[in-house]
């Protein structure tokens, strides 16, 4: 059983850097943020749930919690007729959840660039693809997966209650100009859908802070003023701590309100958010309590 020890990369702002823990499924490599891993351990028992989602093997126990274990070889589409013996649970929490992923193989953790992953094409990715980054390896490439994506297709209470907002009370939102930055295809249409009908309807999206920070330095890109930006942390090219920085270093924009609406804002990245000069910083998926932040640090009546 292993835990995850922290690293020095938590006490580090705006370095557009990132560790991955390596595995595969298959003959495929793919990399989960270390920052979402809890430990890794080797399999225990398993027990089948009825009725349970195609890719919930059933639940574990490790120590005094149930965790519900997904195998990725059912999420990837990968025939697994490998030997087990080598096979690994990766314990991680996403959206205040924990959940364990069966994968083939751990190898090894990899400190990388946000610069070294793109963003995979419509064509390499397919219709229904978790595939959310290429990491270009100096002798390989690996995948990174819409983690979040896999758990709110289990469990679709983990994403987004767009219900809840109908307890917000009623406020002039339509006049202000929101950028949201976010990678994840289906998180950013049900972020950008929630805060409409919650009536904030100027809004302006992109897929990673890259795009993101090249449009705000493009004169007429962005056709008026930005009033706010939400960011999240995870992003090809240029994650959000970076963008954030990069903003609050801009004569320009220094003064734009940034909200980190992240999956992974533990105690440490709190602390770097705060670093780089984040207005404020929500856990998704409290869409309700990231609303009445853009109110308050927007100030409206």
């Amino acid at each position: 059983m292993t835990q995850m020890s922290q690293s020095n990369i938590l006490l580090e702002s705006g370095t557009n850097e990132l560790e991955l823990v390596m595995f595969e499924v298959g003959k495929e490599t793919y990399g989960i943020n270390v920052l979402k891993v809890r430990e890794i351990v080797q399999p225990v028992d398993v027990t089948a749930t009825p009725n349970r989602h195609p890719y919930v093997e059933g639940v574990i126990r490790i120590r005094d919690e149930i965790i519900p274990l997904i195998d990725l070889s059912v999420v990837l589409d990968v025939n697994d007729h490998g030997q087990t013996i080598t096979h690994k649970f990766i314990v991680a929490e996403l959206n205040k959840l924990k959940v364990a992923f069966r994968v083939h193989n751990v190898s090894r953790i990899h400190r990388v660039s946000w610069g070294q992953v793109e963003k995979p094409n419509e064509l390499s990715q397919g219709e229904h693809s978790h595939v959310t980054g290429i990491v270009k390896m100096e002798d390989y490439v690996a995948f990174m997966l819409d983690y979040e994506k896999i758990v709110v297709e289990v469990h679709p209470d983990a994403g987004m209650n767009r219900s809840s907002i109908h307890s917000l009370a009623a406020r002039d939102r339509g006049g202000k100009h929101i950028v949201i930055v976010e990678d994840s295809g289906v998180l950013r249409h049900l972020l950008q859908d929630t805060l409409t009908e919650a009536g904030y309807t100027k809004l302006t999206t992109f897929e990673n802070g890259q795009l993101a920070w090249d449009a705000l330095n493009e004169q007429g890109a962005i056709s008026s003023k930005v009033d706010l930006i939400i960011t999240d942390i995870e992003m090809p090219q240029m994650d959000g701590h970076h963008l954030t920085k990069r903003i609050k270093e801009h004569p320009t924009y220094e003064q734009t309100p940034v909200i980190i609406f992240s999956s992974i804002i533990s105690e440490d990245l709190f602390h770097k958010g705060k670093a780089v000069g984040a207005d404020g910083q929500i856990s998704k998926p409290d869409i309700v309590k990231l609303i009445e932040l853009l109110d308050t640090t927007l100030q409206l009546s």
